[in-house]
């Protein structure tokens, strides 16, 4: 039963996945805070052709000067990731490299342009979110659906991220990996764990038809009173004579015998 089981085996196998991006988020962030590169630059920079290269790098940039920029992101990224990695482990890397590399074209494809560069691990994190909630609700599997109600619990909030609040916030970033985030749930719909199906599910797909029990059951009932109406309708003359039948027991007739020759002879 276990070899069949949709999902992580153990968790230790989920979390080595997490651990390992976040920890090289942590890395990058600290090489870049040590040393004067300029990481920055490696991020997308809308429709210009250097800034394509941020594609492959920009979730794991992170702003030096601004530590809190790599903390918000870390905590999301580890759930999110071990949550994925445990629950869909068939397509999980598909999934999250899929995020990943969509959300950055997107973004350099449909941001505005301008010299800004966009950063952060927060456009793949919306991703997982779309696709985590997305999927649970689609795939209509009780342990899915409720990962979804956890992920909204979590982080519903997030949904503001979407709209251009704050003018140093990618606010493009999160909603373009929301977009690919829902996207992925509906193309990778068919793959990963499904619904196990109940009994009268898979003897439909074998061309066996269940009993109408329903129908068997008002079918004798019609019988029935069709037959109650026929004989509601048959005349009496078609009707059996009633017959008594006297049973006489041979003691009391010795009786009798006796009291009528004791009479004859008093007369």
């Amino acid at each position: 039963m276990q070899q069949n089981s949709p999902f992580e085996l153990t968790l230790k196998n989920a979390v080595i996945p997490a651990f390992i991006i976040v920890g090289l988020m942590w890395l990058i962030y600290i090489i870049d805070y040590i040393l004067p590169i300029n990481l920055y630059e490696w991020g997308v920079q809308a429709q210009t052709w250097k800034g394509l290269r941020g594609v492959l790098f920009m979730p794991l940039i992170h702003a030096p000067e601004n530590i809190k920029h790599i903390f918000n992101n870390s905590l999301p990224t580890f759930l999110l990731l071990t949550a994925l990695f445990y629950s869909y482990k068939e397509v999980a890397w598909k999934v999250f490299v899929s995020a990943w590399v969509l959300t950055g074209v997107f973004v350099w494809i449909f941001a505005i342009s301008s010299s800004g560069y966009h950063i952060g691990m927060s456009g793949v994190i919306y991703a997982l979110v779309g696709f985590l909630f997305t999927s649970g609700v689609i795939r209509r599997f009780f342990p899915l659906q409720a990962l979804s109600l956890f992920v909204v619990f979590l982080y519903g909030s997030l949904i503001w991220g979407i709209f251009p609040m704050d003018p140093q916030v990618s606010w493009q970033g999160h909603f373009m990996g929301l977009i690919v985030g829902i996207w992925l749930a509906f193309y990778f719909r068919t793959e990963g764990p499904k619904r196990p199906k109940f009994q009268y599910e898979i003897e439909r797909e074998m061309g066996i038809e269940p009993p109408d029990l329903e129908g068997i059951y008002l079918e004798r009932l019609r019988q029935l009173e069709e037959k109650e109406k026929e004989n509601e309708l048959t005349p009496e003359t078609n009707q059996k004579p009633i017959q008594i039948v006297y049973h006489i027991r041979k003691e009391e007739s010795k009786t009798n015998s006796k009291i009528r020759s004791n009479t004859d002879e008093i007369k």
